[in-house]
């Protein structure tokens, strides 16, 4: 429910492993199927706030970027917010919650359609046709590449 991963919950002591894990869940043992589903859809929504958290909360850090100077190289050092990282952060988040809950955090589409569709059934003789008139539109092509003199293709 914290929004914190299965392996890292089962790696903490007196915990079972994962497989123990996924076994309770897709038996629902005692009602832990239930439970687990619960609990996982409560943590995507914590992963979702928290990537609205690292977004609003800067964190400066040190950048160090070594330089080549007239006497040697030099490590230049920087402060600022570290930006990049946590953009990373973010749109980590927002890839993992979109996946396991689409409906809810997923890109949304709307197609909306208006008007009628028209369908037509082709018979035997209709397609008798079509073939006849592509037959003669390439015989067409033909003759006008030999008339030009062009390769045939």
């Amino acid at each position: 429910m914290l929004g914190k991963s299965l392996r890292e919950i089962c790696q903490a002591e007196g915990m079972p492993d994962r497989g123990t894990v996924h076994d309770w869940a897709h038996d629902d043992r005692e009602g832990f199927g239930s439970q687990y589903m619960r609990a996982r859809a409560i943590g995507i929504d914590q992963i979702a706030d928290e990537a609205i958290q690292i977004a609003n909360t800067p964190v400066e850090g040190v950048m160090e970027t070594d330089k080549l100077g007239k006497d040697g190289y030099y490590t230049e050092v920087r402060r600022a917010d570290m930006i990049e990282h946590r953009k990373l952060q973010v749109d980590t988040r927002k890839w993992y919650v979109s996946k396991l809950a689409p409906k809810l955090y997923g890109d949304r589409t709307h197609i909306e359609h208006s008007g009628e569709i028209k369908t037509r059934e082709f018979d035997d003789e209709d397609r008798a046709a079509k073939i006849e008139a592509i037959f003669a539109a390439v015989m067409r092509r033909i003759e006008q590449q030999r008339d030009d003199g062009s390769d045939l293709v």
